[in-house]
């Protein structure tokens, strides 16, 4: 099954918080910082026609306020609005 997000939103794919530090230490669920960070997997269509600011593979940092999450295969996905994208990281 292909998502293709509607209007101005993306879905996106989070990245997964590392278990453990480099000295191999393992941080628990509670002591973790959250970083929202995703990979784009697929965007919706801008309402004016104009390209959006992100494109597919983009990783990207977002807040978390307003998003959908669904599973499928076994994998956490997210839709979220192009204005909760707060930055690109290159």
């Amino acid at each position: 099954m292909n998502i293709k997000p509607i209007g101005e939103r993306v879905l996106i794919k989070p990245v997964k918080e590392e278990e453990k530090t480099t000295g191999g230490i393992y941080i628990p669920e509670t002591a973790k910082e959250k970083k929202k960070q995703g990979v784009v997997v697929e965007i919706g269509t801008s309402s004016d026609d104009n390209e959006l600011p992100v494109q597919k593979g983009d990783l990207i940092l977002y807040t978390g306020y307003n998003t959908e999450e669904l599973e499928m295969n076994g994998e956490k996905f997210l839709i979220i609005d192009i204005s909760d994208i707060i930055a690109k990281l290159e």
